[in-house]
Order: C-alpha cells, then sequence, then structure tokens
C-alpha cells in the first residue's frame, strides 16, 4: 500500500477487538500449508480454514447497497457446533451448511448471530459439525460507503459536467469482511471465484481476467472472472464504471491501465513504466510474476489512509498517483507515479505471493516495497537522481523514531485499530533504510540471492521476518540476523560518537562510540546496537566497520576530513567533535553529494536536541555554493522552512530570520530562472517549484509579485502560467489570497469540471494565511461542494498553517466529521490535526479528546502529537536564541 501524501489521516477508534492468542498446535488432519495457517495469530475460534470463496455480487451504486451470495469451501478440523467468520455491516437472510460433494444429506441450516463490536457473525447448528470438507453457503446484504473502506463508491463529473459513480474495494488491512463473510487474516490464504451483475455499458474489473460475460435479459451484464491463486483476503479486488482500458504485453503478462472514460490516454506513461518494471522485478525476484494480467485501476478523489493499494493483478490507485494531465502534472509528479507503479508492482511479490502472517510483521510488505521503489526509480531512470532521496527517507523515520511514542519495526498487533495504525513511517520508512544498510553490508548480490531463495521457498505462504534474514544470512555468509534484530526487534536510533582521528602510515584510524539519540528522553540508558558503519576520506575509498558492544574503530585510506555513514546507507545518527565538525564545514562544498545532504540532516536534528549548536546548520546553508546538486539545495529550503515555522507567533524574529533564509534561496532561484530551460535536469524542475512555494512562505515580495502577475494573466496569455508552474504559482496566490483572490479561486473551483484539478482547487482554498479566509474554508469543507473525499483533506491543509483552529473545529463537528474520513484512519485524524500546534494547552485537549473517544490501545498518534508539540515548545525555548545570536553576529 502506498502510503497517502495528503496531510492528514483520522478521527475516532472503532471499537477495540479482543486480545489476541497464541495458536494451538494444528490438528493432526490438517496439511502442512493448514498448519502454517494454524500457528499463525488469528482473533477467530479455531478448527475451521478456508480454502475457497464462491462470491456472485450484484451492487447498487444509486442506493449504495449490495446484494450477494457466499459459498466456502472450509475444512472443520475438530467438531464445533458454530462457525465463526469475520463481517462487519452485513445483514443475513439464510445460511446453510453442506458436507462437500454436492449431496444435500447431512446439509444443515444455520442460526447466525453477529457481533458488530467484534465485526464477526456466528453461524450456529443445531448438530455438532464433524471435522471434514463442507461448504457453508449464504445470503446476505451490505452497504456502499462513501470513504475508501470495504465496497465504496466515487462520485466525480465527466467532460460534461455530468456526475458520474464508479465502485472499487478497499480491503487492507481488515475491511475485506465488510463485503465477503470471511476469515479476514492475512495467514487464511484460499482461492476466489467472483462473479458481478453490473449495468449495461459498465466495465466489471478483478484481479483476474473475465472468463465469460453475458448479457441478461434486462440487458444487464453477468461477468464471471477466474479463480484467482491462493492469496489473503485482503488483496482481492472488485471495481466497476464507466471505463476505458489501455494494454501493453511485458513478458507474456497482459498490463493494463484502467481510468474514467476519456482520460485513459493520461495513463501513457504509467503503462509504459509498467511494462518496464515488470521485466526488472521478473528478473530479480527470480520468479515471473505468476497471473495472466495485471491491471492498474485510476479512482477520482482522495483517501486519508493510502494513495495506492497492491491488490494482486488489480492495483487500486488515486488518480493523482497514476494520471499526468496536461493542465496541471508536473516533473514531481511524473517521479511519483513511477515511483508509486515500482512500490505496489513490488507488492504484487513481496505482500502478495509470499504475505506476512500477522501484521506484527507488516514491514516485510511496506518496508521492503519502499525500498525496491527507492532502488527500481534510481535503476530505471538514472537521469532523476532519486538516490539522493535516501537521506530525507531516513530522516523520516527518525523523526518518528526519536521520541518515546515510537515503537519497533517489527511490532506487536492485537486490534484493528491498531493494525492501521501501524501505516507509519516506521513501517514504512525505517523498514526501508534498514534494508538499504542490510544490503550495503552484506553486499547487492548476496542480498538479491537471498531474496530470491526466499521467494521461492515461501510462494503462496506466509512468513515472518526470521524467514527473511534466513535465506539472506545463508546467502551472504554473514551474521544479518543479529543485526537485523537488533534494528527491528527495539526501538530507537544508534548515536555514533565520532573520536579525535589519528593520521599515520597513510590511514587514519578513529574510535565510535555507540550511545542512542533521543529527542525527549535524553538520560535514557542507552540501547545496544550491532551496527555497520561505512566511512571515507573525501571522495577516497570507503572503509567498513561493525560497532558492537557500544565500542569499535575504523581505518580508513589517506587523512583528512572524516565522513562517517560515508554513502548515508547506515541508519544512525552522526557526532562529530567541534574540531571534526569544523574541518567538514570547511570543506562542504567538496563532499559527495549524498554526505552533503546526510551531513546537514544530522547537524539539524543534532543542533535542536542540544548536542551541538544548533547554528551549525545554517553555518552548512551559508557554505553551500549555487552550483550545488539541486538535491542539496533542496534540503536547505526544507531546513529554512522548518525554521521559519519554529518562528511562528513572533512577527518580529520571524521576518529577521526569513530575510536571512531568502539571502540564500532567491539566488538560487534567480540562477535557475522561472522558465525551464532546454535539456535541464529533472532535479531542477523540482528545485523550482519547491523554492517558488518556500520563498512565498517566507514572504519574498518578488516571488510573490510574480506569482500574482502570472495568475492575473492566466486567462489572456496561457503561457503566463505554464503546466510545470500551476501548482506553484496557485499555491502562491492562494496562501496570500484576500477575500476577492478567495472568491474568485473558489468560482474557479466550482466550474472546474475535471477531476483531478478540481480536486486541488478546493485544497488550495484550504491554504489561506488569512484566518478568516481558513475559516471559510472550515465551513465549506463540510458541506456536500467539494466532493465527500475532499472534505477531509481540507481541514488538513488549513491545520498546515492553523492547526489549532484545525483541531477545535474537527472537534466541534466530529459526527460530520466521522463521515468524512476513512474508517481506517479515524483514531489518527484528529490527532494529525493538532501535530503542528505550538500550544502546551493542546496536550491536555488532546488527552481530553482521547479520553472520551479512544481505546487505550488507540493512542498512538495521540502521543506522537503530544510528544511533538512538547518537543516544539522546549526546543523553541532553548535554542531560536541561539540562531537570534546567530543571525546578529552574521548580518541577518
Amino acid at each position: 500500500m502506498q502510503r497517502s501524501l495528503l496531510s492528514a489521516a483520522v478521527a475516532l477508534a472503532l471499537a477495540a477487538l479482543p486480545a489476541l492468542h497464541v495458536q494451538a498446535a494444528p490438528a493432526a488432519s490438517a496439511s502442512a500449508a493448514d498448519a502454517r495457517t494454524q500457528e499463525a495469530t488469528t482473533q477467530l475460534p479455531r478448527g475451521v480454514i478456508p480454502s475457497h470463496y464462491d462470491i456472485s455480487l450484484t451492487p447498487d451504486a444509486t442506493a449504495g447497497s449490495f446484494a450477494a451470495k457466499a459459498a466456502i469451501t472450509i475444512n472443520v478440523t475438530k467438531a464445533t457446533s458454530s462457525i465463526t467468520l469475520n463481517a462487519a455491516d452485513l445483514q443475513f437472510a439464510n445460511a446453510t451448511l453442506t458436507p462437500a460433494g454436492g449431496s444435500s444429506a447431512g446439509a444443515q441450516a444455520a442460526k447466525v448471530t453477529v457481533d458488530a463490536a467484534n465485526q464477526t457473525a456466528t453461524f450456529a447448528f443445531a448438530q455438532p459439525v464433524k471435522p471434514g470438507m463442507y461448504r457453508l453457503a449464504m445470503d446476505y446484504t451490505g452497504k456502499i460507503g462513501t470513504q475508501a473502506v470495504g465496497l465504496f463508491s466515487l462520485d466525480y463529473p465527466d467532460k460534461d459536467g455530468k456526475q458520474k459513480r464508479a465502485l472499487f474495494t478497499q480491503f487492507e488491512n481488515s475491511d475485506a469482511r465488510r463485503m465477503i463473510p470471511s476469515w479476514d487474516e492475512p495467514a487464511y490464504k484460499a482461492t476466489f471465484t467472483l462473479d458481478v451483475t453490473a449495468p449495461a455499458g459498465q466495465l466489471a474489473v478483478s484481479n483476474m481476467p473475465a472468463a465469460k460475460t453475458e448479457t441478461l435479459p434486462d440487458g444487464r451484464q453477468h461477468v464471471s472472472f477466474a479463480a484467482t491463486p491462493k492469496m489473503s483476503t485482503y488483496l482481492l479486488f472488485f471495481g466497476m464504471g464507466d471505463f476505458e482500458r489501455a494494454t501493453v504485453k511485458s513478458e507474456g503478462t497482459e498490463i493494463g491501465v484502467i481510468a474514467r472514460r476519456g482520460a485513459v490516454n493520461q495513463a501513457d506513461f504509467a503503462l509504459k513504466s509498467g511494462a518496464d518494471i515488470l521485466r526488472d522485478y521478473n528478473d530479480y525476484f527470480g520468479v515471473k510474476f505468476p497471473l495472466p494480467k495485471l491491471d492498474n485501476i485510476a479512482g477520482p478523489g482522495q483517501s486519508q489512509f493510502f494513495g495506492a493499494m497492491e491488490n494482486w493483478g488489480a492495483i487500486f490507485t488515486f488518480e493523482y498517483f497514476l494520471l499526468l494531465d496536461p493542465a496541471i502534472s508536473t516533473q514531481r509528479d511524473r517521479q511519483g507515479i513511477f515511483s508509486t507503479a515500482a512500490h505496489e508492482m513490488a507488492h504484487q511479490w513481496f505482500g502478495d505471493l509470499v504475505t506476512m502472517r500477522w501484521w506484527d510483521d507488516l514491514w516485510l510488505n511496506e518496508g521492503f516495497a519502499s525500498w525496491m521503489e527507492s532502488r527500481t526509480t534510481a535503476r530505471l531512470h538514472p537521469e532523476w537522481n532519486t538516490k539522493l532521496y535516501a537521506v530525507g527517507v531516513r530522516e523520516g523515520a527518525m523523526r518518528r523514531d526519536s521520541v518515546a511514542a515510537t515503537h519497533p519495526v517489527v511490532q506487536h498487533i492485537e486490534t484493528v485499530e491498531q493494525a492501521n495504525q501501524a501505516f507509519d513511517e516506521i513501517t514504512y520508512s525505517k523498514g526501508e533504510s534498514v534494508i538499504r544498510m542490510l544490503e550495503a553490508y552484506v553486499g547487492e548480490n548476496a542480498w538479491r540471492n537471498g531474496v530470491r531463495a526466499y521467494m521461492k521457498a515461501h510462494a503462496y505462504g506466509n512468513t515472518v521476518s526470521d524467514d527473511l534474514w534466513k535465506q539472506v544470512e545463508k546467502a551472504a555468509g554473514k551474521p544479518v540476523t543479529a543485526i537485523a534484530h537488533d534494528f527491528t526487534l527495539q526501538p530507537g536510533i544508534p548515536l555514533i560518537k565520532v573520536g579525535e582521528p589519528v593520521c599515520k602510515g597513510g590511514n587514519t584510524t578513529v574510535t565510535l562510540t555507540q550511545e542512542e539519540f533521543s529527542r525527549d528522553r535524553p538520560d535514557k540508558k542507552p540501547l545496544a546496537w550491532r551496527v555497520p558503519v561505512i566511512a571515507q576520506i573525501g571522495n577516497g575509498k570507503t572503509a567498513n566497520a561493525l560497532v558492537s558492544g557500544g565500542k569499535g574503530s575504523i581505518a580508513i585510506p589517506g587523512c583528512g576530513a572524516v565522513v562517517v555513514n560515508a554513502g548515508q546507507t547506515g541508519y544512525f545518527r552522526t557526532l562529530y567533535a567541534p574540531a571534526q565538525f569544523a574541518q567538514l564545514a570547511q570543506n562542504y562544498a567538496s563532499l559527495a553529494p549524498i554526505d552533503q545532504i546526510g551531513l546537514l540532516a544530522d547537524v539539524s536534528s543534532l543542533g535542536w536536541a542540544g548536542l551541538q549548536p544548533a547554528t551549525d546548520q545554517l553555518d552548512l546553508a551559508k557554505a553551500a555554493p549555487l552550483s550545488a546538486d539541486p538535491v542539496l539545495w533542496s534540503s536547505i529550503a526544507g531546513q529554512l522552512a522548518g525554521i521559519h515555522e519554529r518562528y511562528k507567533g513572533d512577527a518580529a524574529r520571524q521576518r529577521r530570520f526569513d530575510a536571512f533564509a531568502i539571502s540564500r534561496l532567491a539566488p538560487v532561484m534567480a540562477q535557475i530562472g522561472w522558465s525551464a530551460r532546454d535539456g535541464e535536469n529533472s532535479s531542477v524542475a523540482n528545485l523550482r517549484e519547491q523554492l517558488i512555494d518556500v520563498l512565498g512562505d517566507l514572504g519574498d515580495t518578488g516571488v510573490i509579485a510574480e506569482a500574482r502577475r502570472r495568475y492575473a494573466a492566466m486567462n489572456s496569455d496561457p503561457s503566463a502560467v505554464p503546466t510545470a508552474l500551476r501548482k506553484a504559482v496557485l499555491a502562491v496566490v492562494a496562501s496570500h489570497a484576500d477575500a476577492a483572490t478567495w472568491d474568485q479561486l473558489h468560482a474557479s473551483a466550482k466550474a472546474e469540471k475535471n477531476p483531478l484539478v478540481r480536486d486541488r482547487m478546493y485544497g488550495l482554498l484550504a491554504a489561506p494565511q488569512d484566518k478568516a479566509l481558513a475559516q471559510r474554508a472550515l465551513q465549506l469543507a463540510l458541506t456536500d461542494e467539494p466532493g465527500l473525499t475532499n472534505s477531509a483533506a481540507m481541514i488538513s491543509q488549513v491545520a498546515r498553517e492553523h492547526p489549532d483552529m484545525a483541531f477545535d473545529f474537527a472537534l466541534a463537528n466530529l459526527s460530520k466529521i466521522n463521515e468524512r474520513v476513512d474508517a481506517s484512519s479515524r483514531s489518527r485524524y484528529i490527532a494529525r490535526l493538532a501535530n503542528g500546534s505550538s500550544d502546551p494547552a493542546m496536550v491536555d485537549k488532546l488527552n481530553a479528546y482521547a479520553g472520551a473517544n479512544l481505546a487505550a490501545t488507540s493512542r498512538g498518534d495521540v502521543e506522537l502529537a503530544i510528544a511533538a508539540i512538547k518537543d516544539r515548545v522546549k526546543v523553541n525555548g532553548a535554542r531560536l536564541p541561539e540562531i537570534d545570536a546567530w543571525l546578529a553576529k552574521n548580518g541577518g
């Protein structure tokens, strides 16, 4: 699943399900495959194992409901008088249990009892059911939702402005039960056949190709899909609407894209990318993609929980991650589309073919797919220079991992809500960063050979993390498991302190001491890690060491400034002594770009934590030459924008800092210009877009005036705002809008018929710095006008500039907010609105909200928000005076 890049996540907790229990030993009659299922964690009673589902579905999109029939082939391994499976928001008409083989002898009607709190349905029988094979058949009805859980609808205007409705499913992590009564857990793998009755003229799509399509007497279509391979329930997919499909062939697999009518040509890049990625993955994994087709289905709108979902053979992707619209899409969008496809297609192996046994090991899906996404994007599009983004991925993880409210990569999951909350920076970004470190430690070939062996050993099965480490360790002949355990079974970040270098005989030796980096527990006793370290002098040869037991040393060829964590593959913070840092700062322009970015990131975090001067990051910003890599300037712009935010509420001090930040960034903007040059690097295009945005936030009068000039000329001069600049220009205009401009933007949003552009316009209405306009945006978000999937995103956008206002508004309108937020995100959304607050009083508000609305096991994001607020208050008070003094000394 691709995390949503939109702001926010979601409001109230679902009722907590019962605690998990360790699985009993498998029954003697169970097969080896069934035994593996039985060994897995489950929240359902033991003794019944599904092997196949026949599902007949008749959706009524207009009424928002569906009727269905299910016949499930099951193996009863011990006598029982009832069968319990997962079901949510389903109404049952009847149910019958029949011995396998089709004979009606021994058939029993079931009495069905629904437990809404635990999301289960229990089928009770008058006579005990003996061990054996059976078919459990039932008729039932359910709801079609308006948010992305279960079977849901998305509305959008067509090119003529007429409202259309399409249907899709989203089942991860625990929402297949909203459409199919099922053993809705990853270890209960089964095969599925689905048939659907659809309106005439609409395209129905599922994981497998249609095996048979016939026209019914009333004109509707009846579509029967081929049986799926053995897979987890959360990977089943169904979609239906006024779609078009385009295809290409890649190594025997039909690659398809499906989009609303008139938009399928905007997926040409995604289609070609899918073919290229499939060839690469077939080779990398050593197991060819096993399904006959792989579709990518575009859905209008957005979710606060995810951007795309890896359903086997039928990836679902929101349009902004799939379509390149000539009216609005940028180079950054192109890169996002490719990386999203690379992520979801990696899941077709890591997650779909081989699936984690339980949500404890979710990172096996998401961390690996994130790593493959980054690896494959850098490999197939080296011109994008995305290998430099690795530091940003690591920093996203470390921001979360440096506070007490963090958790291990492999974490114990007890409830559906905890599983929902596991889709976070630790699972994705720390998982990816740890994999990057381990691959660098064992070598690219050994890592790939281990992965190939893992795929072949566990195809169509379920695994835990140690199954992967076993194969990699065997291929590499190095102690991978011990290192992996240190970084995945305990939380936190190692801190490597670098001793004074000693140069002798043409080699430099430094001692390395391992402590722990924490932002809110400075006196915490450090945990211990075995830490792979790579070091380098200048651009010379690298040296490797494994810091174990808290101490180590490393000898590096050459003499000079030592870069520890050279190449930035290690997951740790590096702290240099003042003299060493000064030497690195003096040579900053000559460091490799990846190490420039990594040093800046470490210095910034260590400075805010008080482990070195907070102003060292400003020294590096001053030391960066105009000719530096655009990705370094992007990192500097991000750091300066973050400091600007810390001054919020103190206009005079903020203006003083902003003057310095503008003095560093404006020359870079002048150098690259507002107009793209022939043959310019894609990183330059991305930097231009970012600089316009950041300089606008900093109050650069030249950028604001130019953005307004171009916006005013849009209608009379199409060249005034080319596609590459449209998002950036409108963002500046919206941020600095007055009432008249906001009304103009609002009118444009209402008139817009292109769903991609329309969604963007409503987001802009929530971006003003002006509080009165932000309040208008909040009120607008709760109307039907923006569309139900845009409402939550608008409120989250307001929270970026006005977190306290957005939080108070959401709390005052909680019932309406819940209607507009995915159920899978409700326990997170409200807390994330408050995350940017600097008001100490918000801590009490968050605790009161959590106490009234969340289960004790669902407070993860509340604790994170509280930690962020406390950290911001503490750090701003302690460190901003250092920044003030530096500005005074350096002419800021």
